[in-house]
């Protein structure tokens, strides 16, 4: 075993503030200001679902309420695991973005043994649950947009990254994990 000197606090700063700055202002972009300029697009583009005279204010009050509390519910779940997710990786892989700076770390344990990108599974459905709370078209062509952007992101420029970093255990990993759709993790897959 090799000890390495354990660095100051000072040195750990600078990373842990970069992590907490690049979460904010990631999130303040990808889910405040774009959602809203689709959202705006939306009510511009695609005229409101008008209800038709003859159905009952309660069922419409009830469909009102019931898509808002199912929409805050998704947002606020996505969120949650968001940001588990986020730190899950970012405490674990020294780094706070792999785009940004290479993970010393590869990191298959936690929610990353159930699916390869939770981080950007979980941001597409909190975004997803703003697209039911606001009923907006606008915000729901914004999740399909971010799909075909993260399969992009993922598969172009994530994936070889850490299949240059990480070689064949990263390899063995892709074949045992989905990319997208969660799976239970196999009993002998211990990593």
């Amino acid at each position: 075993m090799v000890d390495e000197p354990r660095p100051s606090p000072r040195q750990e700063k600078p990373f842990a503030l970069r992590a907490v700055v690049y979460t904010v202002g990631f999130l303040f972009v990808v889910l405040g200001i774009i959602p809203s300029l689709f959202y705006i697009a939306g009510e511009r583009l695609v005229p409101p679902m008008n209800w038709p005279d003859d159905w009952p204010i309660e069922i419409q009050s009830f469909w009102l309420n019931f898509r808002s509390l199912v929409g805050m519910a998704v947002f606020s779940a996505g969120l949650a695991a968001y940001l588990f997710c986020s730190a899950w990786l970012v405490f674990l892989s020294k780094a706070p973005h792999v785009q940004f700076h290479d993970p010393q770390v590869f990191v298959a344990t936690g929610p990353y043994r159930w699916v390869r990108n939770p981080v950007v599974l979980t941001l597409l459905v909190t975004a997803g649950g703003q697209a039911l709370y606001f009923a907006s078209w606008g915000i729901a062509l914004y999740v399909l947009l971010g799909v075909g952007f993260a399969q992009w992101q993922v598969t172009r420029l994530e994936e070889p990254n850490l299949r240059r970093l990480f070689g064949d255990s990263y390899d063995a990993y892709c074949r045992r994990v989905n990319r997208w759709l969660p799976k239970l993790p196999s009993p002998e897959s211990n990593e």
